[in-house]
């Protein structure tokens, strides 16, 4: 078996079971391997022996810590065992005496968050953790933080609500851990009031602005990032869901995406129908591809992964065609409010847009009151016999 790199690592496939994981071993270097959890969620390890028992010791996760860097770490520690020194056991026994806020931030963030949380999520944490509650409070034993402690952080936020609650549920999923680990009792968390946020207004392009937003893609320098931009107003996908599909995720003889568990927001499989029009953009893709099309869709210029993000694209596109405070994530509410307006019904929709809970589709009742108010309205216009 070859030794690990990141195209190995790339197409690692992630169990379907939410409770497993699949390891694959390094075949150069005894006991070093990447573990790859249902979320898709990518971390090395070190298997090894010592004192008659087993131990696997996790180094950290890729792509944010590299193969080389891994394997380096990896051999320095197997010099270290062999000299008498359990690393695991010795990073425990540190921990162990006084944790700190910083050693719940980096556990949270090792031991929960990168096996059960998307990238996109792991990095706002991680943000959240690096440049607000480290300042204040990473120093800080994790048993001696009091709510007082977390009401005074909250309030120094208060500028920005919407930040200072995330920051609070941070901090009360953090504690939470804290407990379940035996770092202390309770959660100082709980009960610190939420501050109130202004719920941002919904919006969702009408006929002429979709015409002018295809209109600007149509001659847009980037088509990569047009046609990912496509992809969006033809389907029901979400930014990532996008940007990490890979050809084999569509079947076009049945004319079905297969979004595979660890890169949706359920963490759940999902198997949607595609539309003749998103169809037609797929095989234009497929037929413009520079190789036989395999891998990313949208692949990233000079790495071998996908593209990151649509935000500049966006921005460009946005002005260009004359619309005003529209996000990306618009897109996914245009395409859920023309169907419901069409008539078709809020159950539906909600399958198609994976939604688990249905109050989650429930924001477009409005507009399925509307397709009905007009039906009855057509039934009234009949002639009376």
């Amino acid at each position: 078996m070859p030794g690990l790199t990141s195209k190995i690592l790339e197409r690692l496939t992630a169990p379907t079971d939410g409770s497993q994981y699949t390891l694959l071993f390094d075949g150069e270097l005894p006991g070093f391997g990447a573990r790859i959890t249902a979320a898709g969620v990518i971390s090395f390890t070190l298997d090894y022996r010592i004192r008659g028992r087993r131990r696997r010791y996790t180094l950290g996760r890729w792509p944010e810590l590299p193969v080389l860097a891994a394997r380096n770490e990896a051999i320095e520690l197997r010099q270290r065992i062999r000299n008498g020194v359990d690393p695991a056991a010795e990073r425990e026994r540190q921990r162990l005496k006084n944790p700190t806020m910083r050693d719940l931030a980096r556990d949270y963030l090792s031991r929960y968050a990168a096996e059960f949380k998307r990238p996109k999520s792991v990095r706002e944490d991680r943000r959240l953790f690096e440049n607000i509650i480290g300042p204040r409070l990473g120093r800080q034993p994790v048993a001696a933080v009091t709510r007082t402690d977390l009401e005074n952080l909250h309030r120094t936020l208060r500028a920005t609500p919407y930040q200072a609650n995330r920051v609070l549920a941070l901090l009360s999923k953090a504690f939470g851990l804290a407990i379940e680990w035996g770092w202390r009792e309770d959660n100082p968390a709980r009960g610190v009031k939420n501050y109130g946020e202004q719920k941002r207004h919904e919006r969702w392009l009408n006929r002429e602005e979709i015409r002018r937003v295809l209109g600007v893609l149509r001659n847009f320098s980037d088509q990569q990032s047009a046609n990912a931009l496509r992809l969006l107003l033809y389907t029901d996908a979400r930014k990532y869901e996008a940007l990490t599909a890979r050809w084999e995720d569509f079947d076009f003889d049945g004319g079905r995406w297969t979004k595979p568990s660890h890169r949706t927001k359920q963490k759940r499989t999902e198997t949607i129908p595609l539309s003749r029009v998103a169809l037609w953009l797929l095989k234009r893709m497929r037929r413009g591809a520079a190789e036989p099309p395999s891998g990313w869709l949208f692949p990233e210029r000079k790495a071998d992964t996908h593209q990151e993000d649509l935000k500049g694209a966006w921005g460009e596109v946005r002005k260009l065609a004359k619309l005003d405070a529209v996000r990306i994530h618009d897109l996914r509410h245009t395409f859920a409010s023309h169907l419901v307006s069409s008539g078709e019904s809020l159950p539906v929709v909600g399958r198609l847009l994976g939604h688990t809970q249905a109050a989650t589709t429930m924001r477009y009742a409005h507009l399925a009151d509307q397709a009905l108010r007009e039906a009855v309205n057509r039934f009234g216009r009949r002639p009376q016999r």
